[in-house]
């Protein structure tokens, strides 16, 4: 299978797993695509979608599913999003679409929270893919020099913006291996929105597709 063959086996295999039913937690990104392309056939067996991204919320209404803020829905049953890389622990980095912060409140929010991967995205320990972090727009390059402290290497996503109208820095060479505590420390840091460890709040079922089929992590 090519990636993208494995990107919708992933997504298919999480509609399997969600009862359609109520409102969802619908994620960003391409495998996120995924799943919301497929979720548009059983569009009449639920009552709509909290998107996580602005970008999201038009695929949705684009394939005839409604969208909701999460202040008028409260607490959702189920979550389904991907991520740029994902441990066998299911702790993810996530924010390569710039979305992190929404990303992380839905899931949040949600009782259950699904990440579909393709095989590429599974990795031994966190830290290949660069760390996203949303800062308030005065407060990067304070929080650029924190970041090196911490071993990083941060570059700013220029001509990047948040749907919450902030900025966007990634974090290059960072090698992860205590990603709770890591991320409980960089949100500490005063600017910071918030980063792309999503670990505090992990994934409840990793669903991964393969050459060899599909695998679920929980």
């Amino acid at each position: 299978m090519d990636q993208r063959e494995k990107k919708l086996a992933a997504a298919s295999a999480a509609i399997e797993l969600i009862e359609l039913e109520g409102f969802i937690g619908v994620g960003t990104g391409s495998t996120a695509n995924c799943f919301i392309d497929l979720l548009a056939q059983f569009k009449h067996q639920f009552d709509g979608a909290v998107a996580s991204s602005e970008a999201s919320a038009e695929r949705l209404k684009a394939n005839g599913i409604a969208v909701l803020d999460l202040n008028g829905v409260g607490d959702l049953a189920v979550y389904v999003d991907g991520a740029d890389e994902a441990t066998r622990h299911r702790h993810l980095i996530k924010g390569g679409g710039g979305a992190l912060t929404r990303e992380k409140i839905v899931a949040q929010a949600s009782k259950l929270f699904i990440c579909i991967v393709d095989d590429s995205k599974i990795v031994g320990h966190l830290g290949d893919f660069p760390l996203p972090i949303e800062v308030i727009p005065m407060a990067r390059s304070f929080v650029a020099r924190e970041m090196v402290k911490l071993g990083g290497r941060p570059e700013l996503r220029h001509g990047f913006t948040t749907d919450n109208g902030n900025q966007i820095i990634d974090v290059f060479g960072l090698e992860i291996r205590e990603p709770v505590q890591l991320e409980e420390t960089i949100n500490q840091i005063p600017g910071v929105v918030t980063n792309g460890l999503f670990a505090r709040r992990s994934a409840d079922i990793i669903v991964v597709s393969g050459d060899s089929g599909v695998e679920r992590l929980e």
